[in-house]
């Protein structure tokens, strides 16, 4: 085995302190303030505070918020008996070479900033590696994580636990992977071997460095998920992909890990034709295809 392949497989127990609750509630059409409610002591009198923190109109929303969250605390109690969670990670000799990274046998085309910005750069997260010329290896890491695939077929006959399962399906997947990146920081990467941040700091991202996701602004192409693939084997935590590069389970997420000091998220925004041809030919696909992945980049 690789010692820099890493697989986790954690109970759910393990992993739910790092659920973002305020995504969760988002996907409920709750407001961020509600989700203050995963804060707060079950006792009667401090859900009472709670709900006199909100002004009168809000009071039904709050008390709606606060029996989502007692819902879903129930149900993870009960998917906690059958199910895990999984995460792959692989952490890759890199180096940049222009707009692509050279991840260990694979390379992989990325995309750059081309809009005109008043005395800003072009990112590229290619750009938080160091560069092949430079004659040092660097380190990306590469990951997936995932649920049991079962979890996303439970309650098909009822469309409220349903989807309760589901958007905590989607938050667990995502905590996964928070709790494995802290992991990779302290000790397997173990580039910020010191870290001790508490979970609301984790939640806002003050750890050094960054994990942009497959589909995400920085990383905007779905199919870089085939690519992916080739570096983690999805299929062994049983994530498979579609034909446009769209994970099963739903609830799964990956990408890279970058530890360079000044990395950050950026977002690529609008590409002109002459950068869509040659991520094409880099990429070794139709520009028909690539058209096809990139649409809200056009």
């Amino acid at each position: 085995m690789n010692k820099r392949f890493f697989e986790r497989t954690y109970q759910l127990h393990e992993v739910t302190d790092y659920i973002n609750w305020i995504y969760f509630f988002h996907a409920w059409g709750f407001s961020p303030r509600f989700a203050s409610i995963s804060k707060v002591h079950g006792c009667d009198v401090c859900k009472a505070s709670w709900l006199n923190t909100f002004p009168e109109k809000e009071v039904n929303k709050a008390t709606e918020a606060m029996q989502l969250y007692k819902e879903g605390g129930r149900m993870l109690q009960q998917l906690e008996q059958d199910y895990c969670t999984h995460s792959l990670v692989r952490l890759c000799e890199a180096n940049s070479d222009g707009d692509d990274l050279l991840l260990d046998d694979v390379r992989l085309p990325l995309l750059r900033q081309q809009m005109q910005k008043e005395g800003e750069s072009f990112l590229c997260l290619s750009d938080f590696v160091r560069p092949l010329s430079s004659g040092v290896k660097d380190t990306v890491g590469t990951f997936c994580s995932t649920v049991d695939d079962e979890m996303e077929h439970l309650y098909e006959k009822d469309d409220y636990k349903r989807m309760l399962v589901q958007t905590l399906c989607d938050r667990l997947a995502e905590a996964t992977t928070e709790k494995v990146h802290e992991e990779v920081r302290r000790t397997l990467w173990g580039y910020a071997s010191d870290e001790q941040l508490s979970i609301d700091d984790l939640l806002v991202e003050k750890f050094q460095g960054i994990r942009p996701a497959v589909g995400y602004p920085s990383l905007p192409d779905i199919s870089v998920n085939f690519l992916l693939d080739k570096l983690l084997n999805y299929n062994s935590i049983g994530i498979s992909l579609t034909e446009n590069g769209m994970m099963k389970p739903h609830a799964s997420v990956s990408g890279l890990m970058f530890a360079h000091p000044q990395s950050h998220y950026f977002s690529i925004g609008k590409i002109g034709l002459d950068q869509l041809q040659n991520y094409a030919q880099r990429r070794g696909m139709n520009i028909s295809d690539v058209q096809k992945f990139l649409a809200a980049n056009l």
